[in-house]
């Protein structure tokens, strides 16, 4: 088949290996002092470890390849590590249910009262649970129909208006595009959001960091295989919580 894949250019790679952590699924190893991809399935073609590499060696190609697997990419992780695999992959898999993803929904009030002082200090906007996006059911009441966010990890904690700017009125789901597993998962969920729940626009935050840009290539390509075609904006957010673009794409 013919899809995207990390694409290593020998002339640039000085061998210093920093992109070999920066791959989670450890699709990347030095070899006789220059970085190669271990095995074609291993690679999900995000380019998550681009951003790694301060001599601009990789790049994103489109180009015969075996498609990526998920379930060998643990495997051999576990054989790695020799212990099992994390309780986050069974989690994943279905082999095991996380009680924390119990779906549940949030009648939200205003607390703002006038004349009264605020003492619980800044109001959630979250209007249900679960968030992250492995553990969402895509098809859910709380995204029919709805304006979506999808943030990265870290954005809630960097920007201190998160909720009020970004959140109030929306659905949100979560996601590391680095660190997380079952990406491909993701680009199905979201297509799901879109065709079956067939939610209003969606919004990707993310951060400035270069492996972050991966949850907009997820976002972009769940909108490429949907049926249907909905609104998406952009969103950067500095390490120091500013907003450094915001945009429709």
């Amino acid at each position: 088949m013919k899809r995207k894949i990390i694409k290593i250019d020998e002339e640039k790679c000085t061998g210093c290996g920093l992109c070999v952590p920066g791959c989670a699924e450890e699709a990347l190893k030095i070899v006789d002092g220059k970085a190669k991809l271990v095995k074609d399935i291993y690679c999900d073609g995000l380019g998550a470890c681009i951003g790694e590499c301060p001599e601009g060696a990789l790049s994103i190609e489109e180009r015969e390849a075996d498609p990526f697997d998920e379930k060998k990419v643990q495997e051999a992780i576990t054989r790695k590590k020799g212990e099992a695999a994390p309780a986050h992959l069974h989690v994943m898999s279905g082999s095991a249910t996380c009680p924390g993803s119990t779906h549940a929904v949030f009648e939200r009030k205003d607390q703002a009262v006038p004349g009264k002082v605020q003492t619980a200090g800044q109001p959630s906007e979250l209007t249900h649970w679960p968030v992250q996006l492995h553990l969402i059911n895509p098809a859910a009441d709380f995204f029919q129909g709805k304006d979506v966010v999808l943030a990265a990890d870290c954005v809630a904690f960097t920007l201190g208006d998160f909720h009020q700017r970004f959140l109030k009125g929306k659905s949100l789901a979560i996601a590391c595009p680095k660190l997380d597993d079952g990406l491909d998962e993701y680009i199905e969920k979201i297509r799901r959001m879109v065709d079956e729940a067939r939610i209003n626009t969606l919004t990707v935050v993310m951060m400035q960091v270069p492996c972050c840009r991966g949850l907009m290539q997820i976002a972009q390509t769940a909108l490429q295989k949907s049926a249907r075609k909905v609104p998406l904006k952009a969103v950067v957010i500095s390490i120091q919580g500013d907003v450094l673009s915001e945009e429709w794409v």
